[in-house]
């Protein structure tokens, strides 16, 4: 099959490597219909994900169609169409049995971090990844969910990944009705997060980034107010006074490891004497009023960050925190698209061919031609 691949830093490269197989009864063996980049494949492309081998297979949203099922699985069979979650759970340990299916157990047991991760290195299991003509899926009859006949492959890809993270983002703020609500980051996760603030009742949502298109776009898809962290002198002042010098009810990370907008972190990430630029949650910790909510789903990796963790402990806030429990919110979500109420698909401004792959990974991690989200298309074109 034909596979995009891991060459070393800032290298991918489209390959023909061997066909998945049913490995445990309970796989099944997905021919991947489309697939999407998203903006943690590029701590994994930047080389900021340890463990990330030459070879490797990044790409943790995919749908596709059944293609061959173990002995055991009962679920699903040759033919259907899944949308399969980007944590890989077990169902029947301690964490999936209360629901935590991005902590599960049993796969990935070498690491106390996180569950299994479709394409994101061997720190989360050594999982090959979905931006591919095939891929295995393990515990098949506890992750996918099938897609609705009247609905599109794209209508329900972001189910995957970005859609449920970015509501389990606005969920974690605990945001009450009319509370002001600040979304660090305008990506697509920083984009769903604003449209699930609104459905979860919020008054005002505010966006920050400094990516002119991403804001625009912002203000466009989500009807937020905009703030460009770059056009102001002090973007934590800035904000408390847009919050009535009080602060935002509710701040958001949706940037992680890679944020812009302080030099000092960013050197102090790339020498890995930090795990990521913690900019975006430091200014969460700032903006926020005392006694508010910070809920943190930008991706980070371990073990540590110049976080200022002082102001939170004084100001009494609330800080959460978690890889998104995907399958718990898939439902759920799903009839929020069907209603109308997200469209989902509509934040995808590009589409390419997997031959393409390499050159969609550099449009998106250059924010170019105005790219927020980037579909592939393993078979045929897009």
């Amino acid at each position: 099959m034909r596979a995009l691949t891991y060459q070393g830093p800032y290298r991918v490269r489209v390959e023909t490597k061997p066909d998945p197989s049913i490995e445990h009864p309970q796989d099944v063996v997905l021919k991947v219909t489309r697939a999407a980049i998203c903006g943690s494949d590029l701590h994994l492309l930047h080389g900021l994900i340890a463990d990330t081998r030459v070879g490797c297979t990044f790409g943790h949203e995919f749908v596709g169609v059944v293609e061959e099922t173990g002995r055991e699985v009962k679920n699903l069979r040759k033919g259907d169409r899944v949308v399969v979650p980007f944590n890989i759970s077990c169902g029947s340990c301690f964490y999936c049995q209360r629901g935590l299916t991005a902590l599960c157990e049993n796969s990935n047991p070498s690491s106390d971090l996180a569950s299994g991760v479709f394409g994101y290195s061997h720190t989360t299991g050594g999982y090959e990844g979905g931006q591919a003509e095939y891929v295995r899926v393990p515990f098949a009859d506890v992750g996918p969910m099938k897609i609705p006949e009247d609905m599109d492959d794209e209508s329900v890809l972001f189910l995957s990944d970005i859609l449920p993270t970015g509501y389990q983002a606005a969920e974690m703020g605990e945001i009450k009705a009319g509370e002001t609500v600040v979304v660090f980051g305008c990506g697509p996760v920083g984009l769903f997060a604003m449209k699930s603030a609104w459905l979860l009742g919020a008054g005002r949502v505010i966006a920050v980034d400094h990516v002119p298109y991403r804001l625009a776009f912002a203000e466009q898809y989500a009807k937020v107010e905009t703030v460009n962290f770059k056009e102001v002198d002090d973007v934590v002042l800035h904000l408390r006074e847009l919050c009535g010098g009080r602060g935002a009810d509710v701040c958001i990370d949706a940037v992680g490891m890679e944020a812009e907008g302080s030099t000092m972190h960013k050197m102090l990430g790339l020498a890995k004497l930090e795990a990521g630029a913690p900019t975006a949650i430091n200014w969460s910790i700032d903006t926020v009023r005392k006694g508010g909510n910070v809920s943190i789903i930008g991706v980070y990796g371990p073990p540590w960050n110049l976080i200022n963790i002082g102001s939170a402990m004084n100001k009494g806030l609330t800080l959460r925190m978690n890889q998104c429990n995907v399958r718990r919110y898939m439902p759920h979500l799903l009839e929020h698209i069907r209603a109308g109420r997200i469209d989902a698909k509509g934040i995808i401004t590009h589409r390419f061919p997997l031959e393409d792959a390499p050159h969609a990974y550099h449009l998106f991690a250059q924010k170019r031609d105005g790219c927020i989200k980037c579909v592939l298309a393993p078979h045929g074109h897009a």
